[in-house]
């Protein structure tokens, strides 16, 4: 299961390259203040995706910024963005961006702390980028 490029005539990405992807979109939050930045490898656990990418947000302003950014990383790879949304209807604890085999989860620190998705995942192999917020 690869991600799928825009242009369906383009080679399907290896797992390789989703490896990659995952890891410059995780470098690529990090560099923009996304905190205690996390990739979890879930390809030997999960048949619906191949990562997820964790990120600490500070605020609204910061998990919109974050999101911008990883919507321009989708455009300029040419990756689907297949679903988008707020996990919270009326705050912005956590917003999930699915790219099909990276999964992102920009996640403020309380939600983060409540949803612990790195200890319910935590038979994936975990990268930690960045020093953290």
């Amino acid at each position: 299961m690869d991600v799928l490029p825009k242009n369906p005539e383009a080679r399907r990405p290896s797992a390789d390259t989703n490896e990659a992807l995952a890891l410059q979109l995780g470098s690529v939050l990090a560099e923009h203040k996304g905190g205690n930045v996390a990739v979890l490898d879930l390809r030997s656990l999960a048949m619906w995706t191949d990562f997820f990418i964790i990120a600490t947000v500070t605020s609204g302003a910061h998990r919109a910024g974050l999101k911008r950014r990883t919507k321009d990383f989708a455009r300029d790879h040419q990756l689907d963005i297949l679903n988008s949304r707020r996990k919270g209807a009326r705050d912005d604890a956590w917003d999930l961006i699915d790219l099909g085999n990276i999964v992102i989860h920009l996640m403020t620190e309380p939600a983060r702390d409540f949803y612990e998705l790195e200890r319910l995942w935590s038979d994936g192999k975990m990268i930690r980028i960045g020093n953290g917020v």
